[in-house]
């Protein structure tokens, strides 16, 4: 009996040993069930995917400088025979993040809060740095993906999350939390990298404080920012560490008259969308708006929503239902109806054509249940399905549209008349004031003489209640002293 279990543990052990690659950064041999081949395919399988729900920025200036930058420390990167792949992605979200591969993306959300190209070259080398270590092959290999950034994922079942899941396409693997080893480890590699590029990385450590401020504003009630960024290391502590790391390098390799870059950036970021688009949607007084699209619907009071490109979505908040918008494939409500039963593996129980204040559309209500069930039809009529749906398939001239809303079997009920209330209040978008709302900008302003910043800020119109926000955007305090000339950042439609 025990020698098939010794051969299993010697084949385990041969795989393990197959396994084994030197890690290019550490030169350390490492285990990774995840060859460099892999890595390639799942950053060109994921990249389609990241731009189809983020969209890119409309700035060609903004993407060449990416771009360029990029490619320049990729060269002189631990893995420069990797094709990376650089851009900037349209999210108000504070964050960047790299994919396995070689694609690197930074939201207009961080551009936005970046107040120098030095700053800007150190975030880019710390998240080239988790490629060339391999951080998030090594997080694949350990099997701890973090969640998809999903409202749906707060829901205790695991099966009303899996809608969200699927209309995600798996953009799970974009969201890796990395161990705060692996956080530091890149954090010193954008010292390296960086540096080596001619830029000063001492200024990477004055955005950590820009981190923290976010933070603390997050805790204080206003929106937080993304658990990438909570996950990491006390953006105190990685600001004296990379201060740190920055003066031993400099000193390492002779680096003098390094660059820092402040109006040349402040310059180019002239005019990038400040927060929220409206042109994507916008929810105000519990009304979800589209003014490209030309609809709108209401929100149920006190669910939670997340928008994107893609879809919105909204969560009640004891986490027991949710809801989505997203379009629907499909050239008929029927062929569309058809295809949702096949996606979400459905069982319909009733289905009848109806008006939604003058579009044509489709009133759902389906199971899933588990397999079991499904081949025992006797049994399912004595169990609670495992998931209830309620889909309404809204039609506007080719456009088809999904509404959907999910909960336990159970608690369907409670839930229905909410479920139907938004999606019967589904219209068309007249109001001229929400078809022709415009985002805020970032605006570069010249400080005409010496001041401070609450005075600068005073005198170009900034409203008192967002003083603390633009000091937080120029990483500054409002008491700091300005000389004539100096740039500050604003934002103004």
């Amino acid at each position: 009996m025990k020698r098939p279990f010794l051969f299993a543990c010697n084949a385990a052990f041969l795989l393990l040993l197959a396994a084994c690659t030197t890690n290019p950064v550490t030169g350390k041999k490492q285990v990774s069930l995840m060859s460099e081949s892999q890595e390639v395919a799942l950053g060109q399988q994921s990249d389609p995917q990241v731009l189809a729900q983020f969209g890119l920025v409309e700035n060609p200036a903004l993407q060449r400088f990416i771009q360029d930058k990029g490619q320049k420390m990729a060269a002189v990167s631990h893995r420069p025979e990797l094709k990376y792949e650089f851009k900037v992605v349209d999210s108000p979200v504070i964050n960047a993040f790299a994919v396995p591969g070689g694609y690197v993306y930074f939201t207009r959300g961080i551009m936005a809060h970046f107040n120098n190209e030095a700053q800007f070259a150190g975030v880019l080398g710390h998240e080239i740095g988790h490629i060339t270590a391999r951080h998030s092959a090594q997080q694949q290999t350990k099997a701890t993906f973090g969640q998809l950034l999903l409202i749906g994922g707060m829901i205790a079942s695991p099966q009303l999350a899996q809608y969200g899941e699927q209309a995600m396409q798996g953009l799970q693997v974009l969201f890796l939390k990395f161990g705060r080893d692996d956080e530091r480890e890149s954090d010193r590699l954008g010292v390296e990298y960086s540096t080596k590029i001619g830029y000063d990385a001492k200024e990477m450590a004055d955005f950590f404080l820009t981190l923290q401020r976010e933070q603390e504003k997050a805790s204080a009630g206003a929106e937080p920012i993304p658990s990438f960024l909570s996950s990491h290391p006390n953006p105190e502590d990685r600001y004296n560490t990379v201060k740190q790391l920055a003066a031993e390098t400099q000193q390492q390799v002779g680096a003098t008259n390094l660059a820092v870059g402040r109006d040349s950036y402040l310059r180019m970021i002239e005019g990038l969308v400040y927060g929220d688009d409206p042109k994507q949607g916008f929810v105000e007084n519990s009304t979800f708006y589209h003014p490209e699209l030309k609809f709108q619907f209401s929100v149920p009071t006190g669910w939670k929503h997340q928008n994107s490109p893609q879809q919105f979505q909204m969560a009640a908040p004891d986490g027991k239902a949710m809801m989505l918008l997203t379009l629907a494939p499909g050239e008929s409500l029927e062929a569309a109806a058809q295809q949702m039963v096949q996606q979400f593996k459905l069982q319909p129980v009733e289905s009848k054509q109806v008006t939604v204040n003058s579009f044509p559309a489709i009133a759902i209500v389906a199971d899933q249940v588990a397999d079991q069930q499904q081949q025992q039809p006797q049994q399912q009529q004595q169990q609670a399905p495992a998931v209830r749906t309620l889909i309404y398939l809204i039609q506007d001239g080719k456009t088809i549209y999904a509404m959907i809303g999910a909960s336990s079997g159970p608690d369907f009920a409670t839930y229905f008349p909410t479920f139907s209330s938004s999606m019967q209040n589904f219209r068309r978008l007249t109001d001229a004031d929400k078809l022709n709302r415009q985002p805020e900008r970032i605006r570069i302003k010249s400080v005409t003489s010496a001041t401070t910043l609450s005075q600068a800020m005073t005198r170009f119109q900034v409203p008192n209640d967002r003083l603390e926000e633009m000091a937080i955007l120029n990483g500054m305090q409002l008491t700091d002293r300005l000389t004539a000339g100096t740039l500050i950042k604003v934002v103004a439609k």
